[in-house]
């Protein structure tokens, strides 16, 4: 049962949470609008989309991805202030252990882990969604592809050299078919220009070149404009690289998969984007007891000594975190893997320090 000690602590954590969530949101709101303002003037986006589609996406997309980070800010703040102001020390006058003082800690730290976990896998997709598609209309520039080269299901292979998509035309569009049993071509289709009908796997192509291959009956079908229907679409191939933000997990993970029967060099960032869901919601924890573990005794240099060593740990944890990314979208490092490793290792430090603050 929560004593009155408990529910003291887990009010301090949460409140000040809140309060640093929405201080920190609203510059960052701020600095976000003096950067995008004539772009959004330019293209005229209404204030109410502004408003509702964007900047409510963005808080929620932003509040959760650096969630973590906050809380640990917090644990620091307000722990500190409780040490400073002798509050902790008639705690461990009273005999309790550390243990006994630190479960109100993790109890607000499994709340707001819950919640990043439920935002992670079934808010934020959605979210973003709606926040992507209206930079998609007034604030990003039109995308490009070059030389494009990919394989999809059924043993097509197509190219192209270039796609705008403000044009939505791909030019010297390329698809072959293959035999892949016996090793040897079966089709093959050119075309000076190919437009999707979006949306749908519907295509027309112009100025176009086809060749069945296969004696003896080989044959060649030219023509001014076709229109047929394929296996993919334009967005599969003109993708940004933030597009898995938008998918559902389930969603993600087929996403994924169709990337990787494509060569797509791109599928360990998608990947490290499944895992993080799941993985920076736990880092809750581990921050949280670091966080306790470094400011929970009163210091000669008050409150600022606690929050310089609480920024300059958050500073390596994101360090740490780069690292493992880079390694796993350059050297080859699994991806599920990379995005533990920087809970793990401080995990071992949180675990030190937690044995510390107990002596």
């Amino acid at each position: 049962m929560l004593k009155i000690l408990d529910w003291y602590i887990i009010r301090k954590f949460l409140s000040t949470f809140f309060f640093m969530l929405g201080v920190i949101m609203l510059l960052a709101m701020v600095f976000d609008l003096s950067e995008r303002l004539s772009e959004f003037i330019n293209n005229q986006a209404p204030v109410s989309a502004i408003i509702t589609e964007y900047y409510f996406n963005f808080i929620i997309y932003y509040g959760n991805l650096f969630s973590s980070m906050i809380i640990f800010v917090s644990v620091i703040w307000f722990t500190a202030k409780m040490a400073q102001d002798t509050e902790i020390i008639p705690m461990w006058n009273s005999g309790r252990p550390f243990t006994r003082f630190i479960r109100p800690y993790m109890i607000a730290a499994t709340v707001l882990m819950l919640l990043s976990l439920t935002m992670n896998h079934f808010v934020l997709p959605k979210s973003n969604r709606v926040r992507l598609d209206f930079e998609e209309r007034y604030y990003r520039d039109a995308m490009s592809v070059e030389d494009y080269h990919a394989e999809y299901p059924g043993n097509q292979v197509v190219y192209f050299s270039t796609f705008y998509s403000d044009q939505n035309i791909i030019n010297d569009f390329v698809l072959e078919k293959w035999d892949k049993k016996n090793s040897r071509m079966v089709s093959f289709l050119k075309a000076r220009t190919a437009k999707n009908d979006p949306g749908t796997n519907r295509w027309q192509l112009t100025d176009y070149y086809e060749r069945f291959i296969g004696y003896p009956n080989d044959s060649i079908v030219e023509g001014a404009k076709k229109d047929t229907v394929f296996d993919f679409q334009v967005d599969e191939m003109a993708q940004r690289d933030n597009v898995a933000e938008a998918m559902t997990y389930q969603e993600l993970k087929k996403f994924i998969q169709r990337e990787k029967e494509k060569g797509n060099a791109n599928v360990p960032m998608y990947e490290i984007e499944l895992h993080q869901r799941t993985s920076y919601p736990f880092a809750t924890y581990v921050l949280t007891i670091i966080g306790v573990s470094v400011s929970s005794r009163k210091k000669r240099g008050g409150i600022g000594v606690n929050i310089a060593l609480g920024l300059a740990i958050i500073f390596v944890y994101i360090f740490a975190m780069k690292v493992t990314t880079v390694a796993a979208l350059n050297v080859g490092f699994p991806p599920n893997i990379a995005v533990w490793v920087p809970n793990v290792l401080f995990g071992l430090v949180a675990y030190i320090l937690y044995r510390y603050a107990q002596k």
